[in-house]
């Protein structure tokens, strides 16, 4: 079946937050509301990866000049700058049966090549202790804990500079 990678639209919605849905538990999954802000604001920075004409991976995040990833931005779509130094990631989500194809990868390594090729300082994302080395392996350090207590659960902020 053919891949395709592209960004998204506001005609994504739906499927976005299903795959969401699929991938994270209920506290930790950004909502359909959540997404229509997102879209609204940074459409650009959602990068989508359909297997025929269904999304089975997507990566997304707002741009800033903050340097750390707060739970704010998850929820607040105007705090994106679009000449912001730093891509933040808020979700890598493949679904379930997709999973261990490289989709992810994939989509991430393409974000990591949009966000340089934009002038960006590097990305930034918080991530479960047993994915550092997952996220290690694509060029980003880990910074320890981070400040966000997003879903009430411990996250990991790890950063790749240029």
């Amino acid at each position: 079946m053919a891949l395709m990678i592209r960004t998204a639209t506001p005609a994504d919605l739906e499927a976005v937050t299903r795959v969401e849905a699929a991938c994270f538990p209920p506290a930790e999954a950004a909502t359909r509301e959540d997404f229509m802000g997102r879209l609204a604001a940074y459409p650009d920075h959602f990068w989508l990866l359909y297997e025929g004409d269904k999304l089975v991976s997507f990566v997304n995040g707002m741009v800033t000049d903050e340097a750390d990833l707060r739970d704010e931005m998850y929820q607040d779509a105007s705090l994106h700058r679009e000449d912001g130094a730093w891509q933040m990631i808020f979700g890598v989500n493949t679904l379930p049966e997709a999973r261990r194809r490289g989709y992810a990868q994939l989509l991430l390594r393409r974000a990591i090549e949009d966000a340089r090729a934009q002038g960006r300082k590097g990305l930034v994302l918080t991530c479960k202790e047993a994915l550092l080395h997952y996220y290690g392996n694509l060029g980003f350090v880990s910074e320890g804990v981070s400040g966000s207590t997003h879903g009430d659960v411990v996250w990991y902020q790890m950063r790749l500079r240029f």
